[in-house]
């Protein structure tokens, strides 16, 4: 685990040498380096060479090369103005390196619906799957700047101090740790030796009234994947330290999943509107691994089998998503 004190969670930044050539990188942002890093990771470990589909979801796109284009526009006053960074800010460009970089010329989309990004994509992969298709790169992220950071704060919504993220639960205080990252998945009709988990299901719903409204549909979620509340072997929720979200997240845990062990995550990636791909990655691999790490629990609960892993994440109380992985 990382230990940050700081405005927002920045994600850690690989050897780029080891996985493209200095002046490739030099014209990318890092979040499009590190989309094509973590697809040809996902690739290599699935033991897949041409997917059959890639998808990504992403509710900002790249706003450093959006920031890059604007501040030249104005230095400039619109005139003599190079195309690369407009180019390289559209939000399709991440699945758009990929695609140029493996050649690969099947079915390449990009979801931009805030805090449904991922989860969308997520869907479009599950249907491809359902329509025969084997093996699908599907994946999510976003990205933290200054100058985007310094303009959110002013509407409360971030902290305005910079955070501990160990401590991130202690603080109590409006504003959610804001951070990024990308990640990326292979998903596959059939069961591999390589194979992490099963994703059995995913739901979405806006807006929630109030917590009965969210139990119910956790229930009914459950119930229409043949699985009780006690079935379920740990829940992950999205805790992003803002007091009055995190209450949200209490309540499910306390009523519902009182006897079931809880974790969290966002002290590890920071709150943005794909947070949930690292929350993906994690149950994923605590399945995988069947263990679950001291530093990411919430109570001392502890599960009798790793089968069952529930994700349930909200972004600022508007975009509600449930995410089932089991064993295989």
């Amino acid at each position: 685990m990382i230990k940050y004190e700081d405005d927002f969670l920045s994600s850690v930044k690989p050897n780029y040498k080891e996985f493209m050539k200095p002046i490739e990188a030099r014209r990318m942002s890092k979040t499009v380096k590190n989309g094509i890093i973590c697809s040809q990771l996902a690739m290599k470990e699935a033991e897949i060479e041409m997917p059959d589909a890639l998808i990504f979801g992403t509710g900002l796109g790249i706003v450093s090369d959006t920031e890059k284009f604007l501040e030249k526009m104005l230095e400039n006053n619109e005139l003599l103005l190079t195309p690369t960074s407009f180019i390289q800010s559209t939000h399709n460009t991440v699945a758009g390196q990929i695609a140029n970089r493996i050649k690969c010329h099947n079915h390449n989309f990009t979801y931009v619906n805030r805090g449904f990004s991922f989860e969308s994509a997520l869907t479009d992969a599950i249907m491809h799957i359902n329509e025969g298709k084997k093996n699908i790169l599907v994946g999510g992220g976003d990205e933290m700047t200054e100058h985007y950071y310094s303009i959110i704060k002013k509407t409360g919504v971030w902290k305005q101090k910079p955070t501990k993220n160990t401590d991130l639960l202690k603080y109590e205080t409006k504003g959610a740790l804001c951070g990024e990252a990308v990640s990326f998945f292979i998903l596959s009709n059939e069961k591999k030796q390589n194979t992490y988990a099963e994703m059995k299901n995913l739901k979405m719903f806006y807006k929630p009234k109030d917590i009965s409204e969210i139990q119910n549909k956790i229930r009914i979620f459950l119930k229409e994947n043949n699985i009780q509340l006690s079935d379920i072997d740990l829940i992950i929720t999205g805790h992003s330290g803002d007091k009055k979200n995190d209450e949200i997240f209490d309540n499910i845990i306390s009523s519902d999943f009182a006897k079931t062990t809880a974790a969290y995550y966002k002290h590890l990636c920071g709150e943005f509107q794909t947070a949930n791909t690292f929350a993906f990655w994690l149950a994923a691999n605590i399945i995988k691994h069947n263990e679950i790490p001291d530093f990411i629990k919430l109570n001392d609960k502890k599960p009798k089998q790793l089968k069952n892993i529930l994700i349930y994440n909200h972004y600022f109380n508007i975009n509600h998503s449930l995410i089932l992985l089991s064993k295989v």
